[in-house]
Protein backbone atom coordinates (compact mmCIF):
# COMPACT_ATOMS: atom_id res chain seq x y z
CA UNK A 1 0.00 0.00 0.00
CA UNK A 2 1.61 3.15 -1.09
CA UNK A 3 0.62 6.97 -0.52
CA UNK A 4 1.76 6.86 2.98
CA UNK A 5 4.38 9.93 2.47
CA UNK A 6 3.01 13.90 2.32
CA UNK A 7 5.40 16.73 0.86
CA UNK A 8 9.08 16.88 -0.75
CA UNK A 9 10.91 19.07 1.45
CA UNK A 10 9.42 18.43 4.62
CA UNK A 11 7.93 14.59 4.25
CA UNK A 12 5.70 12.95 6.85
CA UNK A 13 5.44 9.39 6.72
CA UNK A 14 2.53 7.95 8.32
CA UNK A 15 2.10 4.49 9.88
CA UNK A 16 -0.29 2.26 12.32
CA UNK A 17 -3.65 0.83 12.01
CA UNK A 18 -6.99 2.11 14.27
CA UNK A 19 -6.80 -1.03 16.30
CA UNK A 20 -2.95 -1.88 16.31
CA UNK A 21 -0.32 -1.26 19.48
CA UNK A 22 0.51 2.32 17.86
CA UNK A 23 0.36 4.57 15.39
CA UNK A 24 2.74 7.19 14.46
CA UNK A 25 4.89 9.27 11.47
CA UNK A 26 8.74 10.22 10.52
CA UNK A 27 9.00 13.78 9.95
CA UNK A 28 12.08 13.98 6.97
CA UNK A 29 13.41 17.44 6.34
CA UNK A 30 12.80 19.76 9.82
CA UNK A 31 15.38 22.24 9.91
CA UNK A 32 17.79 22.00 13.05
CA UNK A 33 17.68 23.86 16.06
CA UNK A 34 13.78 24.36 16.39
CA UNK A 35 12.95 24.29 20.16
CA UNK A 36 11.05 21.56 20.98
CA UNK A 37 9.85 19.36 23.61
CA UNK A 38 6.58 16.71 23.37
CA UNK A 39 4.47 19.51 25.17
CA UNK A 40 4.51 21.54 21.70
CA UNK A 41 3.11 18.67 20.03
CA UNK A 42 0.62 18.02 22.97
CA UNK A 43 -1.68 20.82 22.83
CA UNK A 44 -3.14 20.09 19.54
CA UNK A 45 -3.58 16.27 20.13
CA UNK A 46 -5.78 16.87 23.08
CA UNK A 47 -7.59 19.72 21.19
CA UNK A 48 -8.23 16.17 18.20
CA UNK A 49 -8.60 13.60 21.04
CA UNK A 50 -11.48 11.58 21.01
CA UNK A 51 -13.53 11.05 24.45
CA UNK A 52 -13.54 14.54 25.19
CA UNK A 53 -17.38 14.64 24.83
CA UNK A 54 -20.90 12.97 24.28
CA UNK A 55 -20.79 14.33 21.22
CA UNK A 56 -17.97 12.17 19.64
CA UNK A 57 -16.62 8.92 20.07
CA UNK A 58 -15.83 7.46 23.63
CA UNK A 59 -12.87 5.79 22.68
CA UNK A 60 -10.79 6.73 25.41
CA UNK A 61 -7.17 7.42 24.16
CA UNK A 62 -4.98 9.75 26.46
CA UNK A 63 -2.81 10.42 22.60
CA UNK A 64 0.35 10.51 24.33
CA UNK A 65 3.14 11.71 21.87
CA UNK A 66 6.80 10.10 22.34
CA UNK A 67 9.30 12.00 20.39
CA UNK A 68 11.69 8.85 19.72
CA UNK A 69 14.16 10.63 17.67
CA UNK A 70 15.24 13.98 15.67
CA UNK A 71 15.38 16.37 18.83
CA UNK A 72 18.49 16.82 21.30
CA UNK A 73 18.02 19.19 24.68
CA UNK A 74 14.94 20.46 23.51
CA UNK A 75 16.17 21.68 19.85
CA UNK A 76 15.48 19.52 16.54
CA UNK A 77 18.81 18.31 15.01
CA UNK A 78 17.42 17.77 11.83
CA UNK A 79 17.33 14.05 11.20
CA UNK A 80 13.95 12.23 10.68
CA UNK A 81 11.77 13.11 13.51
CA UNK A 82 10.08 9.87 14.79
CA UNK A 83 6.74 10.60 16.72
CA UNK A 84 4.49 7.41 18.41
CA UNK A 85 1.26 7.34 20.08
CA UNK A 86 -0.11 4.46 21.36
CA UNK A 87 -3.18 2.79 21.19
CA UNK A 88 -5.32 1.88 24.64
CA UNK A 89 -8.58 1.47 24.00
CA UNK A 90 -9.04 -0.69 21.23
CA UNK A 91 -12.32 -2.82 21.17
CA UNK A 92 -11.98 -4.74 18.28
CA UNK A 93 -14.79 -6.96 19.90
CA UNK A 94 -17.16 -4.74 18.19
CA UNK A 95 -16.36 -5.32 14.86
CA UNK A 96 -16.63 -9.23 14.56
CA UNK A 97 -20.49 -8.89 13.19
CA UNK A 98 -19.04 -7.00 10.35
CA UNK A 99 -15.66 -8.68 9.28
CA UNK A 100 -16.80 -10.03 5.98
CA UNK A 101 -19.59 -7.66 5.11
CA UNK A 102 -19.22 -4.31 3.99
CA UNK A 103 -20.33 -0.83 5.60
CA UNK A 104 -22.03 1.66 2.54
CA UNK A 105 -20.28 4.92 2.25
CA UNK A 106 -17.16 3.44 4.23
CA UNK A 107 -13.42 2.13 2.41
CA UNK A 108 -14.60 -1.83 3.75
CA UNK A 109 -15.69 -2.40 0.00
CA UNK A 110 -12.80 -0.69 -2.09
CA UNK A 111 -9.61 -1.96 0.00
CA UNK A 112 -10.90 -5.47 -0.29
CA UNK A 113 -11.40 -4.71 -4.26
CA UNK A 114 -8.14 -3.63 -4.54
CA UNK A 115 -5.96 -5.64 -1.87
CA UNK A 116 -8.07 -8.54 -1.67
CA UNK A 117 -7.85 -8.19 2.33
CA UNK A 118 -8.78 -5.71 4.80
CA UNK A 119 -8.48 -5.22 8.70
CA UNK A 120 -12.29 -4.82 10.27
CA UNK A 121 -11.23 -3.43 13.29
CA UNK A 122 -11.84 0.19 13.53
CA UNK A 123 -11.56 0.39 9.61
CA UNK A 124 -7.91 0.12 9.90
CA UNK A 125 -5.79 2.35 8.00
CA UNK A 126 -8.69 3.96 6.70
CA UNK A 127 -9.56 5.07 10.19
CA UNK A 128 -9.54 8.78 11.13
CA UNK A 129 -7.52 6.82 14.16
CA UNK A 130 -4.58 7.84 11.78
CA UNK A 131 -5.49 11.24 11.74
CA UNK A 132 -3.77 11.92 15.27
CA UNK A 133 0.23 11.46 13.57
CA UNK A 134 -0.90 13.81 11.47
CA UNK A 135 -1.84 16.09 14.03
CA UNK A 136 1.40 15.75 15.91
CA UNK A 137 3.53 16.41 12.74
CA UNK A 138 1.47 19.63 11.83
CA UNK A 139 1.83 20.74 15.60
CA UNK A 140 5.83 21.08 14.60
CA UNK A 141 5.22 22.57 11.13
CA UNK A 142 2.95 24.99 12.67
CA UNK A 143 6.00 25.82 15.01
CA UNK A 144 8.12 26.18 12.42
CA UNK A 145 6.22 28.43 10.62
CA UNK A 146 5.25 30.48 13.38
CA UNK A 147 9.09 31.18 13.96
CA UNK A 148 10.31 31.81 10.93
CA UNK A 149 7.39 34.20 9.52
CA UNK A 150 4.66 34.49 12.00
CA UNK A 151 2.54 32.50 10.57
CA UNK A 152 -0.74 31.71 12.65
CA UNK A 153 -3.49 28.98 11.35
CA UNK A 154 -6.58 28.17 13.01
CA UNK A 155 -10.19 26.42 11.73
CA UNK A 156 -13.33 26.32 13.23
CA UNK A 157 -16.89 24.84 11.71
CA UNK A 158 -19.14 27.17 10.14
CA UNK A 159 -21.91 24.51 9.60
CA UNK A 160 -22.82 20.98 11.58
CA UNK A 161 -25.43 19.42 8.93
CA UNK A 162 -28.51 22.28 8.30
CA UNK A 163 -27.14 24.66 10.94
CA UNK A 164 -25.26 27.27 9.89
CA UNK A 165 -23.21 28.94 12.40
CA UNK A 166 -22.38 32.75 11.50
CA UNK A 167 -18.90 33.28 12.83
CA UNK A 168 -18.58 35.67 15.70
CA UNK A 169 -15.34 35.43 17.83
CA UNK A 170 -12.06 33.04 17.33
CA UNK A 171 -12.19 33.12 21.03
CA UNK A 172 -15.28 31.30 21.24
CA UNK A 173 -13.67 28.45 19.00
CA UNK A 174 -11.36 27.23 22.05
CA UNK A 175 -14.88 27.32 24.19
CA UNK A 176 -17.01 24.67 23.13
CA UNK A 177 -16.89 20.95 22.02
CA UNK A 178 -17.46 22.27 18.10
CA UNK A 179 -15.27 24.68 17.33
CA UNK A 180 -18.10 26.93 16.63
CA UNK A 181 -16.85 30.67 16.59
CA UNK A 182 -20.26 31.61 17.87
CA UNK A 183 -21.41 30.66 21.86
CA UNK A 184 -25.31 31.60 21.09
CA UNK A 185 -25.51 28.58 18.35
CA UNK A 186 -24.21 25.69 20.96
CA UNK A 187 -27.66 25.00 22.27
CA UNK A 188 -28.95 24.15 19.06
CA UNK A 189 -25.87 22.52 18.33
CA UNK A 190 -25.77 20.68 21.49
CA UNK A 191 -29.79 19.44 21.02
CA UNK A 192 -29.23 18.49 17.21
CA UNK A 193 -26.64 15.91 18.20
CA UNK A 194 -28.45 14.61 21.16
CA UNK A 195 -31.29 13.48 18.70
CA UNK A 196 -28.85 12.31 16.07
CA UNK A 197 -27.29 9.91 18.74
CA UNK A 198 -30.68 8.52 19.45
CA UNK A 199 -31.45 8.05 16.29
CA UNK A 200 -28.50 6.04 15.73
CA UNK A 201 -27.26 8.23 12.61
CA UNK A 202 -24.70 10.55 11.59
CA UNK A 203 -24.16 14.11 9.86
CA UNK A 204 -21.64 16.20 7.83
CA UNK A 205 -20.05 19.74 8.04
CA UNK A 206 -18.32 22.40 6.87
CA UNK A 207 -14.86 23.43 8.24
CA UNK A 208 -12.71 26.82 7.53
CA UNK A 209 -9.42 26.84 7.83
CA UNK A 210 -7.67 30.34 7.68
CA UNK A 211 -3.91 31.03 7.27
CA UNK A 212 -2.49 33.96 8.28
CA UNK A 213 1.04 35.92 7.78
CA UNK A 214 1.71 33.60 5.32
CA UNK A 215 4.83 34.73 2.86
CA UNK A 216 4.39 35.51 -0.94
CA UNK A 217 5.70 33.43 -3.40
CA UNK A 218 4.95 29.71 -1.99
CA UNK A 219 3.58 27.28 -4.76
CA UNK A 220 5.01 27.19 -8.54
CA UNK A 221 2.73 27.52 -11.99
CA UNK A 222 0.69 24.19 -13.15
CA UNK A 223 0.91 21.37 -11.33
CA UNK A 224 2.59 22.45 -8.47
CA UNK A 225 0.14 24.94 -7.32
CA UNK A 226 -0.34 25.73 -4.05
CA UNK A 227 -4.03 25.52 -4.21
CA UNK A 228 -3.43 22.09 -5.90
CA UNK A 229 -1.62 21.03 -3.31
CA UNK A 230 -3.60 22.06 -0.48
CA UNK A 231 -6.73 20.34 -2.31
CA UNK A 232 -4.98 17.57 -2.73
CA UNK A 233 -3.43 16.80 1.16
CA UNK A 234 -7.34 18.16 2.50
CA UNK A 235 -8.98 15.60 0.19
CA UNK A 236 -6.68 13.19 1.78
CA UNK A 237 -8.66 13.59 5.71
CA UNK A 238 -11.12 11.19 6.07
CA UNK A 239 -14.83 12.24 4.91
CA UNK A 240 -13.53 14.89 2.90
CA UNK A 241 -15.60 15.18 -0.48
CA UNK A 242 -14.78 18.78 -1.30
CA UNK A 243 -12.21 21.42 -1.07
CA UNK A 244 -13.08 24.82 -1.65
CA UNK A 245 -9.73 27.78 -1.95
CA UNK A 246 -11.00 31.48 -1.33
CA UNK A 247 -15.02 31.79 -2.59
CA UNK A 248 -15.17 28.63 -3.88
CA UNK A 249 -17.97 27.50 -5.35
CA UNK A 250 -19.89 31.07 -4.88
CA UNK A 251 -17.22 32.57 -7.85
CA UNK A 252 -19.86 30.55 -10.10
CA UNK A 253 -22.47 33.50 -9.41
CA UNK A 254 -19.94 36.40 -9.37
CA UNK A 255 -18.89 38.61 -12.05
CA UNK A 256 -14.99 39.62 -13.07
CA UNK A 257 -15.72 42.98 -11.65
CA UNK A 258 -16.63 41.86 -8.17
CA UNK A 259 -14.53 38.43 -7.79
CA UNK A 260 -11.25 39.92 -8.68
CA UNK A 261 -9.29 41.44 -5.83
CA UNK A 262 -8.53 45.28 -6.61
CA UNK A 263 -5.63 45.95 -5.33
CA UNK A 264 -4.26 49.41 -3.71
CA UNK A 265 -0.73 50.94 -2.31
CA UNK A 266 -2.10 49.87 0.93
CA UNK A 267 -3.22 46.38 -0.46
CA UNK A 268 -5.23 43.91 -1.78
CA UNK A 269 -9.89 45.45 -1.24
CA UNK A 270 -10.94 41.83 -1.15
CA UNK A 271 -10.32 37.97 -1.06
CA UNK A 272 -11.94 36.20 -3.01
CA UNK A 273 -9.02 34.20 -3.99
CA UNK A 274 -8.30 33.04 -1.13
CA UNK A 275 -4.79 33.99 -0.58
CA UNK A 276 -3.22 32.45 -4.00
CA UNK A 277 -3.35 33.98 -7.40
CA UNK A 278 -2.11 31.85 -10.35
CA UNK A 279 -1.05 29.27 -8.04
CA UNK A 280 1.43 31.57 -5.59
CA UNK A 281 0.67 32.68 -2.25
CA UNK A 282 -0.41 36.44 -2.49
CA UNK A 283 0.67 37.70 1.26
CA UNK A 284 -3.38 37.73 2.06
CA UNK A 285 -5.02 35.29 4.35
CA UNK A 286 -5.09 31.75 2.79
CA UNK A 287 -8.82 30.61 3.13
CA UNK A 288 -10.12 26.88 2.69
CA UNK A 289 -13.17 25.38 3.56
CA UNK A 290 -13.84 21.52 3.60
CA UNK A 291 -16.79 19.47 3.31
CA UNK A 292 -17.50 16.53 5.52
CA UNK A 293 -19.85 13.80 4.88
CA UNK A 294 -21.51 12.00 7.40
CA UNK A 295 -19.98 8.74 9.41
CA UNK A 296 -20.55 5.53 7.38
CA UNK A 297 -20.71 3.56 10.94
CA UNK A 298 -24.00 4.15 12.07
CA UNK A 299 -26.39 2.01 13.99
CA UNK A 300 -29.48 2.51 11.62
CA UNK A 301 -29.91 -0.78 9.68
CA UNK A 302 -28.87 -0.31 5.46
CA UNK A 303 -28.74 -2.94 2.81
CA UNK A 304 -25.24 -4.14 1.86
CA UNK A 305 -23.37 -7.47 0.85
CA UNK A 306 -20.73 -9.82 2.70
CA UNK A 307 -17.50 -10.84 0.69
CA UNK A 308 -19.50 -13.69 -0.98
CA UNK A 309 -21.75 -11.90 -2.41
CA UNK A 310 -24.55 -12.41 -0.64
CA UNK A 311 -27.46 -9.41 0.27
CA UNK A 312 -27.45 -8.99 3.81
CA UNK A 313 -28.45 -5.92 6.25
CA UNK A 314 -25.03 -4.00 8.01
CA UNK A 315 -25.94 -2.19 11.59
CA UNK A 316 -22.72 -1.13 13.14
CA UNK A 317 -22.15 -0.89 17.17
CA UNK A 318 -19.12 0.44 18.97
CA UNK A 319 -18.22 3.61 19.52
CA UNK A 320 -18.09 5.77 16.65
CA UNK A 321 -18.11 9.71 16.01
CA UNK A 322 -21.96 10.79 14.88
CA UNK A 323 -20.07 13.78 13.39
CA UNK A 324 -16.22 13.76 12.22
CA UNK A 325 -16.22 17.21 11.39
CA UNK A 326 -16.47 17.69 15.13
CA UNK A 327 -12.73 17.00 15.43
CA UNK A 328 -11.39 18.13 12.40
CA UNK A 329 -10.41 21.76 12.46
CA UNK A 330 -7.38 20.55 14.38
CA UNK A 331 -6.84 18.09 11.28
CA UNK A 332 -7.26 20.91 8.68
CA UNK A 333 -4.96 23.31 10.63
CA UNK A 334 -1.93 20.36 10.33
CA UNK A 335 -2.44 19.17 6.86
CA UNK A 336 -2.22 23.39 5.73
CA UNK A 337 0.40 23.52 7.85
CA UNK A 338 2.49 20.44 6.83
CA UNK A 339 2.09 21.89 3.30
CA UNK A 340 3.10 25.69 3.72
CA UNK A 341 5.75 24.36 5.57
CA UNK A 342 6.56 22.03 2.43
CA UNK A 343 6.33 25.08 -0.02
CA UNK A 344 7.87 27.52 2.48
CA UNK A 345 11.17 25.03 2.05
CA UNK A 346 11.10 24.90 -1.53
CA UNK A 347 10.63 28.29 -1.91
CA UNK A 348 13.47 29.06 0.24
CA UNK A 349 15.77 26.41 -2.13
CA UNK A 350 14.61 28.21 -5.19
CA UNK A 351 15.58 31.83 -3.89
CA UNK A 352 18.60 30.94 -2.20
CA UNK A 353 19.33 29.41 -5.53
CA UNK A 354 18.62 32.14 -7.63
CA UNK A 355 20.97 34.37 -5.34
CA UNK A 356 24.25 32.44 -6.74
CA UNK A 357 25.79 34.21 -9.40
Amino acid sequence: MAGNTLGRLFAVTNFGESHGPAIGCVIDGCPPGVPLTEADIQHDLDRRRPGTSRHVTQRQEPDQVEILSGVYEGKTTGTPIALLIRNQDQRSKDYSNISDRFRPGHADYSYWKKYGIRDPRGGGRSSARLTAPTVAAGAIAKKCLELRYGTKIRAYMSQLGPIQIPFQDWDEVAKNPFFAPNAEIIPELEAFMDQLRRDGDSIGARIEVVAENVPTGLGEPIYDRLDADIAHVMMGLNAVKAVAIGAGFECVSQRGSEHGDEITPEGFLSNHAGGILGGVSSGQDITVSLAIKPTSSIRVERRSITTENEPIMVQTLGRHDPCVGIRAAPIAEALLALTLMDHSLRQAAYAGYADIK
